[in-house]
């Protein structure tokens, strides 16, 4: 059983490695990588450690980061599996989501080099 964080959980963008971490207790327990392409943000991969599961800290890294495109203007398009879950639970970002299509795949295989 893992035991409960003892402070809130910071979500912190890191532009450098395209991604938001979310730190507790000042370690990373998981991320949401991106890339960008023109105005919009491809999300395309969300982890949490085991160390840190069950916690509901994918829902607060993903709504933040969301949250944080929104506020930058620019779109979401979800590849990751995790992002578009969340985006049918969440309506409120359905305004900036942009669907993921054959062609957004194929240049985000040429960006990680699949």
């Amino acid at each position: 059983m893992t035991e409960p964080t003892t402070t809130a959980p910071v979500v912190r963008r890191v532009d450098a490695r395209h991604r938001y971490e979310i730190l507790v207790d000042g370690e990373r327990a998981g991320l949401t990588a991106y890339r960008d392409r023109d105005d919009r943000r491809v999300f395309f991969h969300t982890e949490v450690g085991d160390a840190y599961a069950g916690q509901g800290l994918a829902a607060i890294l993903v709504e933040q980061a969301l949250t944080d495109v929104r506020a930058s203007g620019m779109r979401i398009v979800p590849v990751c599996p995790y992002v578009a879950k969340f985006l049918k639970k969440h309506e409120e970002f359905a305004d900036i989501t942009d669907p993921v299509t054959p062609e957004v795949r194929e240049w985000l295989d040429g960006q990680l080099r699949r």
